[in-house]
């Protein structure tokens, strides 16, 4: 990966619905170069897939929680139950394994505390937990998807 093809990944993940022609143009390539650098990119998986952004507020979903999970079982068998269980939850946004003083971490967006409850007693019932911590945002400062391609040092 060089330096034009950085520029393209941070032109799209700005605004992905850009047409070949105009991402072109803003990293300095004509139409053809820039469509097959975005194919080889797609191709090379480091473009996952291209979406819409939507502000949750706006469509109901006002109350983020961080919910932190400490488990006793640390087996793949149980990883993959509770991996399995957790990746179906559409409240789930993200899940990641962690390393310190808890094991797991979801962000979870939903309408109201009814419904996070609801949710709660779902993750709660699906295999044996140690303890689960929840985290409630009060409100949000940043978020971004744009990944800082700009810091990136350009590979010798």
């Amino acid at each position: 990966m060089d330096a034009i093809d950085r520029k393209i990944l941070a032109v799209v993940q700005e605004d992905a619905s850009l047409s070949v022609a105009e991402i072109g143009q803003r990293v300095g390539l004509s139409s053809t170069p820039c469509w097959k650098r975005l194919q080889r990119l797609e191709a090379d998986g480091v473009i996952t897939k291209r979406v819409a952004l939507i502000d949750p507020e706006k469509i109901g979903l006002g109350i983020t929680v961080f919910v932190s999970v400490e488990t006793g079982d640390h087996s793949q068998e149980w990883l993959g139950r509770f991996a399995d269980v957790v990746n179906a939850m559409p409240e789930v946004m993200e899940f990641y394994r962690m390393a310190g003083d808890v094991d797991y971490v979801l962000r979870v967006v939903v309408q109201d505390m009814q419904s996070y409850d609801a949710f709660y007693k779902k993750l709660i019932a699906t295999v044996p937990l140690k303890n689960v911590t929840s985290r409630f945002a009060m409100e949000r400062i940043k978020s971004t998807t744009s990944l800082p391609i700009a810091d990136l040092k350009v590979a010798r």
